[in-house]
């Protein structure tokens, strides 16, 4: 009898042979695996993942009877076989290769791993034995050579990595027999090789520098590219590049990593960002640089580009389509991706968050902007790179200008490498701003003092404070001010952003009203900068926005704290507070010892909450019976606060057509992505409130849209989604 993995709409000689797809996806998750040390594991994974398909249950089940078979079960039974630890990891690796990793439960709960593994009730599949030779898994050593966090955080972290090379071979092999198309779409054959991305890249930034001013500030961005790439040759490890805000750090960073990946062998650049507003910028200069065949912009606002007369070009549009698929297993020369997708896939349990996980290893990883690694997660995060340098071949570099003070929270035995030669001297010849502190400034005054300034960039802590200010300033003078928030949606705020960059190019009247989301990696340049007392790292980023090209002699940044709009309780109160005490005590508040002090301060306050869900406490708890809760860990891992629901803006005519189009779609929740650049993030109490004012409706069952005939009325085109009342700016003060 022949026993098949998948059927096709053909003739059932062409189907997919199960021996044939068990020894395939085998072969291709060894691949995977050695290369951090477990190519046997990855192996016997593949092997055994689908036996449970040698059933005839299953076998009719291909053939059109409407049952219903556990098939994965079986192989996590027959790992526990083979050896007491990694027959465990296994087990793991194996149940969950469809649905998930699963917590290892209790014996009573079926959807458990330890319920799954006491389960007997599964068809006969011992037919296996005779297409397949499992090796006997001897005393392996560990592929883990160390235990930087613990061995409960290497262990879990291990299955992870594991469990994604046996989820990718699965996807490859499978995609291989049903869909050859689509699998020729993914041979690599006509991507660029890192040494002539080098080489692309080394063009572009003698292109810039020969057509650059010969400004101090423009010499100093060429010396700390060139210390870069001189220090490229460094051992692999983790780095910290501290480099002053416009000190050119992406391309500097980039340049680095270049080198360093050829000179040792690594795979790929992994650019990791905290704002979608920041990677939007920073993929187009990466796809300026290498085109758009080798760089992958992954994170909720992308669409890949549908230009006409693009597509109508063969070899643009396999590009892109190869792009496409790159998103779903990172394979592919440079990433560039957000935080929560970085951090959260590191965490996760499904299959299609963890199925990148393997073309991570022996990468180099920028995280840029480090010190925005979510503070209520950092232990977790700071432990995941950690194990990233020391099991899995990567090299990681911390990039920011005020570098988060964690050299406390890494083991003393790995070392932490400076690129900059002499960071502190750099800070100094970078130093391009005043800070003068003016206490309290009520909305008054704040307005009469902007107006006063040609060009002037002005940062608050809420939405609300942003829409009252902006208000107030256009009341006297409506020319050139601008208004920056997130109650715009992401082409709005773009679109916004152009502006306010083509004022400032053709030096007319340009005063911008903002929250903080303008802060971090927004190449924009100001003469004078207002910022609301906020953390340290908030007012060096604030203070990169001013005099960012070093034009003038001194550039100012005025701290205020506003007078009707106090600080809320939590988070922002804390930083505030502690941002205060730094500006008070010190001469210099930028300065690298002032921006320790603070961090140190920082993370002394918050103790407990650097962990605030108690991730490593889940994992240490369980480390010695191997009994992890990967739903409960992934579940409890969310940098982002869900309460919200996104609302559609109908923006323009292209978002119209989009929603028409899923409105008479029979797949409607395939628009999500490119409508995500048109929504707007509502907080619970406030969207209730819209549904029972009937401002929203619900369209094609799965998007909540901002009715056409409410548009004019509850969205500005300045200032974006309007309040219903001024009760549901409650919340404004928690995002940007």
């Amino acid at each position: 009898m022949k026993y098949y993995a998948h059927s096709k709409d053909t003739v059932k000689s062409e189907w997919h042979l199960l021996k044939n797809h068990l020894m395939d996806t085998a072969k291709i998750a060894e691949t995977f695996a050695k290369r951090f040390g477990a190519g046997e594991l990855g192996y016997i994974a593949g092997l055994l993942h689908d036996i449970g398909k040698y059933s005839d249950d299953f076998q009719k089940r291909l053939q059109g009877e409407k049952i219903r078979v556990n098939h994965s079960t079986a192989g996590a039974l027959e790992a526990l076989k083979l050896h007491k630890t990694f027959g465990i990891i296994l087990a793991y690796v194996i149940a969950g290769h469809h649905c998930g990793l699963t917590n290892w439960g209790s014996k009573v709960d079926e959807s458990s791993l330890a319920g799954r593994l006491t389960n007997r009730r599964l068809p006969d599949y011992s037919a296996y034995t005779k297409e397949i030779v499992v090796p006997k898994l001897k005393e392996i050593p560990s592929p883990l050579k160390k235990y930087p966090s613990g061995r409960g955080f290497s262990a879990q972290f291990f299955i992870r990595f594991l469990y994604s090379s046996l989820v990718d071979a699965d996807f490859l092999d499978t995609e291989q027999a049903l869909n050859i198309q689509k699998a020729k779409l993914r041979e690599n054959s006509n991507v660029l090789c890192l040494r002539e991305l080098e080489s692309l890249l080394d063009k572009y930034l003698a292109e810039l520098t020969a057509s650059a001013k010969n400004t101090p500030v423009n010499m100093l961005r060429n010396k700390i590219l060139n210390v870069c790439r001189e220090n490229a040759r460094s051992a692999p490890g983790l780095f910290t590049l501290t480099v002053p805000t416009g000190g050119g750090k992406t391309l500097s960073s980039l340049a680095f990593a270049l080198k360093h990946a050829l000179t040792y062998d690594k795979d790929r650049i992994i650019y990791v960002i905290p704002y979608t507003s920041i990677i939007e910028q920073n993929a187009a200069i990466f796809k300026q640089i290498f085109g758009e065949a080798v760089v992958l912009e992954h994170h909720s606002n992308f669409n890949y580009p549908e230009d006409e007369d693009k597509e109508a070009d063969l070899e643009y549009a396999q590009a892109i389509e190869k792009v496409k698929l790159a998103s779903e297993n990172w394979d592919i020369p440079i990433v560039a991706t957000t935080n929560v997708q970085f951090f959260e896939s590191l965490f996760a349990a499904k299959s299609s968050r963890c199925r990148k996980l393997h073309n991570i290893v022996n990468s180099v990883i920028i995280i840029d902007e480090a010190q925005m690694i979510p503070t209520g997660y950092l232990r977790p995060c700071i432990n995941a790179l950690i194990e990233l340098v020391e099991n899995y071949k990567t090299t990681v570099i911390l990039c920011t200008a005020t570098q988060p003070a964690i050299n406390r929270f890494i083991p003393t035995e790995i070392k932490i490498s400076e690129i900059m030669d002499n960071p502190r001297d750099l800070y100094n010849a970078f130093k391009r701003v005043e800070i003068k502190d003016l206490g309290f400034v009520d909305d008054e005054c704040l307005a009469e003092r902007l107006l006063k300034h040609r060009q002037v960039l002005c940062i608050v802590n809420s939405k609300k404070h942003a829409r009252l200010l902006f208000n107030k300033v256009k009341e006297t003078d409506s020319k050139g001010v601008f208004h920056l928030s997130t109650r715009m949606c992401p082409v709005h705020r773009t679109q916004t952003l152009r502006q306010i960059k083509e004022c400032l190019n053709r030096d007319n009247t340009c005063r911008v009203i903002s929250t903080q989301l303008v802060e971090a990696g927004v190449d924009l340049d100001f003469p004078i900068v207002y910022r609301s007392l906020a953390g340290i790292d908030s007012i060096a980023q604030a203070s990169g926005r001013c005099n960012r090209n070093g034009l003038l002699p001194k550039g100012l940044v005025f701290v205020f704290r506003p007078e009707k709009h106090g600080m809320p309780a939590g988070w922002l109160s804390r930083t505030a507070s502690i941002g205060e005490e730094i500006l008070r005590d010190n001469d210099d508040s930028l300065s690298l010892d002032a921006v320790k002090d603070y961090f140190t301060l920082l993370y002394n306050i918050e103790g407990e909450m650097l962990d605030k869900n108690n991730i490593m406490g889940l994992i240490r708890e369980q480390e010695n019976s191997l009994s992890f809760p990967f739903r409960q860990i992934a579940d409890e891992f969310k940098l982002i606060d869900e309460n919200t629901t996104p609302v559609i803006i109908p923006w323009d005519e292209q978002c119209r057509n989009l929603l028409q189009q899923a409105a008479w779609s029979k797949r409607p929740g395939s628009f999500a992505r490119k409508l995500q650049q048109y929504t707007v993030q509502v907080f619970e109490g406030e969207f209730k409130e819209m549904l029972r004012l009937g401002i929203i409706e619900y369209v094609a069952g799965n998007y909540y849209v901002l009715r056409e005939d409410t548009v004019k009325s509850h969205y500005s085109k300045e200032m974006g989604l309007m309040p219903c009342t001024e009760s549901m700016f409650l919340n404004d003060n928690l995002i940007i």
